[in-house]
């Protein structure tokens, strides 16, 4: 083997090694937001664990009602609460806790996820020169969108009725719309313009056809300002993107060869890398971390759907107890997340399944 094969090998081995921990990191901020909120709101924590199955490491310390233990499989982790699942008489357990405590507890996972995607997307935008607007500058020569009779200092407002606050939102607008006919909405000096069932140019693409982006977009400044009101605004964007996903499977629009779990995203990050290697480990790098932001955003968000076993599930009977004025029965409630819980691993079982045909079948899915 050559020198270059084997820096390359090291390369990747870095590259595998960061996106696990970064996987471990995504698991921890979670659990850790449901900690120290719990903490916080004086409920006694038994043990808070990262990674699932047997222990690696346990420690507590000294004086501690907090186990910490480290275990074997890096995909998942848990933060156990006393009577968070059945009856305590500990005054401090959290089935005795106000409900509003309690809501906050369950929320704060999904709180710091966002926020750690904030952080992530501060880390990748800080390396950029400038930012991207949605105003545009200038026309490429045969402009199809200069044809349908935009013009130059032009804000794109929206695409189809999708609201385009950042250039994330625009391409995202743009992937999915049909180049034959597409709706959009631009400011013109105040004013809303709207060019209804514009035809945009094409070109062949390695997933199929993807429309022609003919024209450059006006500069934005970086400095503190700016860098942080756009992490915010581009997080702000996943958000709309996961939810938009979420629509698009219950309408339809996406099937279940779509949807990817833990082998999907492992593949997708490879993916990622080894494009970003052709330029430079930190590319690769910065493209590792924008797969990250997406997928701990998307945690966050799915979590606090009103589903069984979920956050959101749970979130769920502690306002119906807030509303009645008692809990309802802790049996009934267990029986409804267990049979989530079943359903969730039956799920997540055959999204692997589909995930690993595809990486033998060479798919992408669809």
């Amino acid at each position: 083997m050559n020198q270059e094969a084997v820096f390359a090998a090291l390369q990747n081995a870095a590259l595998a090694v960061i996106a696990v921990l970064l996987f471990g990191l995504i698991v921890f901020v979670h659990e850790f937001g449901h900690f120290i909120t719990a903490k916080w709101a004086g409920i006694r924590v038994n043990e808070f664990a990262v990674g699932m199955g047997p222990a690696v490491f346990k420690f507590r310390p000294k004086n501690s009602e907090t186990q910490y233990t480290l275990r074997l499989f890096p995909i998942g982790g848990f933060c156990a609460m006393e009577g968070e699942d059945s009856e305590s008489e500990d005054s401090a357990a959290f089935g005795n806790k106000p409900v509003w405590k309690r809501i906050l507890v369950v929320s704060a996972g999904a709180v710091m996820n966002v926020l750690t995607g904030i952080v992530l997307m501060i880390v990748v935008l800080a390396q950029e020169p400038v930012f991207t607007s949605t105003t545009i500058a200038q026309f490429t020569e045969n402009s199809a969108f200069e044809a349908a009779g935009l013009q130059v200092g032009d804000q794109f407002y929206s695409v189809n009725g999708y609201r385009t606050y950042v250039d994330r939102d625009f391409s995202y607008a743009m992937a999915t719309a049909d180049p034959e006919s597409v709706d959009i909405t631009v400011v013109r000096d105040g004013q809303k313009l709207e060019f209804q069932d514009v035809r945009l140019t094409t070109k062949e693409s390695a997933g199929g056809e993807v429309i022609v982006f003919d024209f450059y977009v006006a500069p934005v400044e970086k400095n503190l300002g700016t860098l942080l009101g756009r992490a915010c605004t581009e997080t702000v964007s996943v958000v709309r993107l996961v939810w938009s996903s979420l629509v698009g499977l219950v309408t339809g629009q996406y099937g279940f060869r779509d949807l990817s779990g833990p082998v999907g995203a492992a593949n997708a990050l490879s993916q990622v890398a080894s494009i970003g290697l052709q330029t430079g480990f930190l590319t690769a790098l910065n493209n590792i971390l924008s797969i990250m932001i997406v997928i701990v955003v998307n945690l966050g968000i799915v979590n606090l759907l009103p589903l069984p076993a979920l956050d959101g599930g749970r979130l769920v009977f502690l306002i119906l107890e807030g509303i009645r004025r008692k809990p309802v029965n802790p049996k009934y409630e267990g029986w409804v997340h267990a049979a989530g819980f079943a359903l969730i691993i039956g799920l997540m079982v055959a999204v692997t399944f589909s995930d690993i045909l595809r990486l033998f079948s060479g798919g992408t899915g669809g």
